[in-house]
């Protein structure tokens, strides 16, 4: 630790704010960093799969080379606040989005992979919250950014640090492309089935205007095989279990009638989710899907407390339709259509309410399940083994950056 440094982030870097468009200039065009991947990745994904159409200019100013970090600076809560992802190449013809600060090196004294785990540190994160403010969302400015510290120790110490680090997310990406697969399976199923209607026996049925005569179309929020809840959460305080629903003044109204205010980190409280649940994320940047098969796969239920999730409750023989049907493109592209708000985009749950979907028998769904749940054990499996090793990385990460754990 003698060799270590304390250097302010504006002695190593420079910053820039992104690229804000309409959605018209969204779809085609050249890549394009989304708030989304920023938030998901310690480090750039290899691809970046959205598209801007953008100028010279702004992909000259807004430009993605290796070194460079990304930082969210702007968010509903604190907690999402200051989620970094660092480029470990360059990305031609790239711009990233207006919702992130690029930190741009002027030197070579940090390797990327090093910074790209120092960023994502429970210690170095948790000054976002003492620099950031509350107004209508928080926020990060530029002085308040480049003021702060970081550890510096030798290109040699840090590139064993990264190291070591990046062999447990190689075996994370390992997991995550086999979990990928599945899904993608599962999804496949989906869209062949109540998508594209060549369920099985659908030669059996007549069509009217290529739909199944007896399927009937009903409001998402009307749909019999999922029921709409807000944040449905399972609470344990002490040795009592409260059962609770998320209000809109922060507490959790519990079904004895009882309110009981949340206590600020997932440390301070064991929060689990009930069994065969499904939700998404509101705000438009996110649009991310939890799914909650047992209660066993429940480690990222302190997520739905923090970013606007809304929830379906479901069954065992409806559990795998439902899923699929929230976690498809179709489902996305009516998130967005019906989406509202003008500086934070987000489905309210009168958007939801105009999502139509085609109802079909309950015989089919059952049976669909019985197929796709092997899919999502499995699943379950492969998550559960990425939340281990995620775990232990993080577990490690700050005793190699304090210097406990000897290189």
């Amino acid at each position: 630790m003698s060799h270590w440094q304390l250097v302010r982030l504006g002695e190593l870097y420079t910053v820039h704010n992104g690229l804000s468009k309409g959605r018209e200039f969204f779809g085609k065009g050249f890549p394009f960093l989304t708030f989304t991947e920023v938030f998901n990745n310690w480090f750039l994904p290899e691809e970046l799969k959205s598209l801007v159409q953008s100028t010279d200019h702004e992909r000259s100013a807004c430009s993605i080379k290796r070194g460079d970090v990304f930082i969210t600076r702007t968010s509903e809560t604190m907690d999402e606040l200051g989620m970094s992802s660092v480029a470990l190449k360059d990305y031609p013809n790239a711009t990233y989005n207006g919702f992130t600060k690029r930190l741009r090196p002027i030197t070579d004294r940090v390797l990327p992979e090093y910074i790209g785990y120092y960023l994502r540190s429970r210690k170095f994160r948790g000054k976002f919250m003492a620099f950031s403010s509350m107004t209508t969302r928080a926020s990060l400015a530029n002085e308040d950014l480049l003021s702060m510290e970081i550890e510096v120790p030798p290109k040699d110490v840090q590139a064993k640090i990264a190291q070591i680090l990046s062999r447990y997310d190689s075996l994370i990406h390992n997991y995550e492309s086999q979990l990928s697969l599945i899904e993608e399976a599962g999804q496949r199923l989906f869209k062949e089935w109540f998508l594209d209607f060549r369920y099985p026996d659908h030669e059996k049925d007549i069509f009217v205007d290529g739909i199944p005569e007896k399927w009937q179309e009903e409001s998402i929020l009307d749909n019999p095989y999922f029921h709409f809840a807000k944040c449905p959460v399972r609470r344990f305080d002490g040795e009592k279990t409260y059962y609770a629903t998320a209000d809109v003044d922060g507490t959790y109204v519990v079904n004895q009638g009882v309110k009981i205010s949340y206590l600020g980190k997932p440390s301070r409280a064991q929060i689990q989710p009930a069994p065969y649940t499904v939700w998404f994320a509101r705000m438009s940047k996110s649009y991310k899907i939890l799914g909650f098969y047992n209660q066993n796969d429940a480690r990222r239920a302190e997520a739905i407390l923090s970013s606007g999730f809304a929830g379906f409750e479901t069954t065992p023989d409806n559990y795998a339709y439902t899923y699929c049907l929230l976690s498809s493109k179709w489902f996305d592209e009516h998130k967005d259509r019906f989406a509202t708000g003008a500086t934070q985009v987000s489905l309210t749950n009168e958007g939801l309410s105009k999502i139509k979907t085609l109802i079909p028998p309950k015989s089919l769904v059952e049976q669909f399940s019985i197929q796709c749940l092997p899919l999502i054990e499995k699943a379950i499996l492969l998550r559960e083994a990425c939340f281990e090793l995620a775990e232990a990385r993080n577990l490690l990460l700050p005793k190699l950056i304090s210097g406990e754990v000897k290189l």
